[in-house]
């Protein structure tokens, strides 16, 4: 595996992981006193850790 392809899947799976924490121990987040609700983490979980498997069974094959 490429070195920029590593940095990739770790920092997608990094972030996805960051967000899975968050909707598991239910951390609230408020930006500018606006309280961010727990869908966005959710959906950044499904979308980022969907690519980091992806990117990472990609270039294993190859």
């Amino acid at each position: 595996m490429k070195p920029a392809t590593t940095i990739g899947v770790f920092l997608l799976a990094l972030i996805a992981f960051g967000h899975l924490l968050r909707v598991v121990f239910s951390w609230g987040l408020v930006i500018n006193e606006q309280v961010i609700p727990m869908w966005p983490s959710v959906l950044v979980i499904v979308v980022f850790g969907t690519l980091s498997v992806l990117i990472y069974r990609e270039s294993c094959r190859g």
